[in-house]
């Protein structure tokens, strides 16, 4: 009997070892965890592996909240520490995942004074350069999540700055809160032909922060998947991915904002029969963060567009919309982008949500 436990003892142990992967931040993160005085001179940490759980190459910096630069005041959003990565530094950090599966990686990051700044992210051979040129919050400081398919069950994660070195090397980008959360890509149903229409399925939402997670639009994103499965960025410029836990949300726990007039937009392509009709319902609302004013969402599917208006009080609503389209091919696009810019008072960009996007067929031709 005893002998018995011992074994079923030893299998939960080594199922919990083989199935141990956690959605939230990677080891250390949030940076806390910093290090030793003897291996930093003044910001500069001077040894390769002196963060712990961290790699780092080049000119990085450990900073520390309240600290000045000039006569700009650091703020780290999450705890008390950051990294700043210098002109073609990078930070690196290796993570046990299941080869083949899907995963998205959320980051907090700040513009310190360039306009110019990127940031490069990769996880071999996948890989994104991230334009900061908007910045989406007030504070200074954005959270983006970007996704990659695991081609191995190590996955080396790098978070590089690939500006050259004739540039300003104080101008570098700050880094905080990095997390890694697992997506399982989803399916459409007997009431839903569109994947993944609630947006319940998507990246790291860090539970700290009240700035949701901006989705990088299209351009940037070269991997054939996204932090949003299902769902493509069409646009210039990113979409935000909210949770209710700090926004106002149609329906269930995920939605997402349109944060930049036409230049913010996502899309779905759906298998369609040509010739059937099918019947697309969606909500549009606000996410009671403050922004005010008229908003419109502009909805395309084969021939057919709509255009839903909703009057935003900035303090959470919604309402319904629906689009009637005759598909045209077997392939079909539903595209989802706001007619205006809209600004909250504070001059941070915001504007309609859309939530519980259904499609279904009415009947055939």
């Amino acid at each position: 009997m005893r002998r018995h436990s011992f074994l079923l003892a030893l299998l939960c142990v080594l199922c919990h070892v083989a199935f141990s992967f956690n959605d939230g931040q990677v080891a250390n993160g949030n940076f806390e965890q910093g290090p030793k005085a003897s291996d930093m001179k003044g910001t500069v940490v001077t040894k390769r592996d002196a963060i712990p759980e961290w790699e780092i190459s080049g000119l990085v910096e450990y900073i520390k909240s309240g600290q000045k630069q000039g006569d700009m005041l650091l703020v780290v959003p999450e705890g008390a520490h950051a990294v700043r990565l210098g002109n073609g530094a990078s930070i690196k950090q290796r993570i046990k995942v299941i080869k083949g599966n899907y995963y998205s990686i959320t980051f907090v990051v700040a513009r310190t004074c360039a306009q110019n700044e990127r940031l490069n992210v990769s996880v071999a051979p996948d890989w994104v350069v991230l334009p900061m040129q908007t910045l989406y919050s007030s504070d200074g400081w954005d959270a983006y999540a970007w996704s990659f398919q695991a081609d191995y069950s190590l996955a080396e994660l790098v978070i590089h700055n690939p500006r050259s070195k004739e540039e300003d090397q104080a101008c570098g980008p700050l880094i905080d809160s990095v997390a890694i959360k697992a997506l399982y890509p989803p399916r459409p149903t007997k009431i839903n032909i569109l994947k993944n229409g609630g947006f319940e399925e998507g990246p790291y939402i860090f539970p700290n922060t009240s700035w949701g997670v901006l989705i990088p639009p299209n351009i940037v994103d070269l991997s054939d998947h996204s932090p949003i499965p299902a769902w493509i960025v069409e646009s210039l410029k990113a979409v935000k991915y909210i949770d209710s836990q700090h926004f106002s949300v149609p329906q269930g726990n995920r939605a997402v904002e349109l944060v930049a007039g036409k230049e913010s937009a996502i899309a779905q392509v759906v298998r369609t029969v040509v010739g059937r009709t099918y019947v697309l319902t969606f909500d549009v609302g606000d996410a009671g963060d403050s922004c005010e004013g008229p908003m419109v969402v502009e909805v395309y599917a084969a021939k057919e567009n709509t255009k839903v208006s909703y009057e935003s009080k900035g303090k959470g609503g919604f309402k319904l919309g629906f689009l009637k389209f005759k598909a045209i091919s077997t392939r079909t696009r539903i595209v989802f982008l706001s007619s205006f810019y809209t600004m909250k008072s504070d001059s941070s960009l915001c504007g309609p949500v859309i939530d519980d996007v259904r499609l279904i067929s009415v009947h055939k031709s």
